[in-house]
């Protein structure tokens, strides 16, 4: 028997879509609304650009749902389902870890947390195999949407590297409400349940429960769920697409081989420690792989031997008009030479609402292009950091569990 993709499509298609339509979703979308509202006040008070967070909030609200359709139709393929995954241990141990670190605040940590301890202690015993798969499709789909729009809307900011240089960077920071459908086991034979059953062939599910071990009867309920996803990095040594490809590129590989060893586990249960150990492990060389690249490596966003580099430029600008772009230098206004932001504002100021700007792009070509501005108005251009500058945010993410000891021992003192 053949697979019945027609059917699974329009089941996953039906369940987002019966998930759009409830409130608790789009109280989700309000909290990732909040969050974008958060980072344009950031972003205004920085260099006075105001920008829509509810446009950015719909543009995720899109994606989401392309990523929620993706998601669910691989959590049908792959037979995922919610039982015995011990949910609420998921989250308990979720918001421990976070005490330790912020970004511990993630499925795959916790979820190998989990299953290590229903290996070796046998309990809380859970689904490994299936909470592994949800973890490693949670991933996956989290891959692809910082593929498609993981780069918009980056936050042009001054960092100070590991080597204690002042750079220019982008904060790369998503969220997205994802409505997903999910399978849920139900034991023995179900006379009435809304909608038609599928069947479906000998091989499915690849991933298969523990828990359904000799039972014949077995029919699998489809039910809507919401979740979000977030996605967080800093591009110092490249540009945020460039970024966002690479960081796609190892969570997705993370997320095949995850999703491979759950399969092998829920036919080989022996082999369930594989992907208990993988899920935490491989998700930190994931951030490790990340992090020395931007942090070790040779900042994109510092001052060029000649010229002024663009860090990036205000959206409806003069400087975006003319056609410039992130990582362009600028070298002349007007035929005078410009190697500073004092340079450039002293050139502006004896120029007319038109006059001819050259800049070298990306690829090291030269271009000469006319600019029209009003007298007076500013280019629209946010330049690298120059000798004496100081970085204007700072990422590191200390624990809050330490943050609570400081401040308890300093009441103490």
């Amino acid at each position: 028997m053949s697979f019945p993709w027609v059917e699974v499509i329009f089941s996953s298609a039906a369940a987002v879509l019966q998930i759009v339509i409830q409130p608790f979703f789009w109280l989700v979308v309000l909290l990732v609304w909040l969050q974008y509202r958060r980072m344009m006040k950031t972003k205004e008070s920085i260099y006075g650009q105001r920008d829509s967070a509810l446009r950015i909030s719909l543009v995720s609200l899109v994606y989401g749902i392309i990523g929620g359709l993706l998601g669910s139709f691989l959590m049908i393929i792959f037979g995922v389902t919610i039982n015995g995954l011990g949910v609420a241990w998921l989250w308990i141990i979720a918001l421990l870890l976070m005490m330790f670190s912020p970004r511990f605040l993630c499925f795959s940590y916790a979820g190998g947390v989990l299953a290590l301890f229903s290996i070796l202690l046998g309990f809380p015993e859970v689904n490994i195999p299936g909470l592994m798969g949800l973890v490693a499709v949670l991933h996956l789909v989290e891959s692809v949407l910082i593929l498609l729009s993981g780069h918009q809307d980056p936050l042009p900011v001054y960092v100070r590297t590991p080597r204690g240089q002042v750079v220019g960077a982008f904060n790369l920071q998503k969220f997205w409400p994802i409505p997903l459908a999910v399978m849920m086991i139900l034991l023995g034979t179900v006379e009435q349940l809304p909608g038609d059953l599928i069947q479906m062939p000998e091989w499915w599910p690849l991933i298969r429960p523990w828990e359904t071990a000799g039972h014949q009867d077995i029919t699998y309920q489809i039910l809507p769920v919401v979740a979000a996803l977030g996605y967080g990095e800093l591009a110092i040594t490249c540009l945020p697409r460039e970024r966002t490809k690479i960081s796609a590129g190892h969570l997705a590989v993370f997320s095949i081989v995850l999703l491979g060893l759950s399969v092998l586990a829920s036919h080989y249960p022996p082999l369930a420690v594989l992907p208990a150990l993988f899920s935490p492990l491989g998700h930190e060389l994931v951030v490790f792989l990340g992090r020395r690249q931007e942090m070790q490596g040779r900042p994109r966003f510092v001052p060029p031997a000649s010229g002024l580099m663009v860090l990036d430029v205000i959206k409806g600008s003069a400087a975006h008009r003319a056609g410039l772009r992130s990582g362009d230098v600028i070298k002349s206004v007007a035929g005078q030479p410009v190697n500073s932001r004092y340079e450039l504002h002293q050139a502006l100021g004896f120029v007319g609402s038109v006059f001819m700007l050259e800049f070298t792009d990306g690829t090291g070509e030269t271009k000469r292009v006319r600019v029209r501005r009003e007298i007076g108005a500013p280019l629209g251009e946010i330049t690298v950091p120059e000798p004496g500058d100081l970085p204007n945010v700072d990422f590191v993410m200390e624990s809050p569990l330490k943050n609570l000891l400081k401040r308890l021992l300093k009441k103490l003192h």
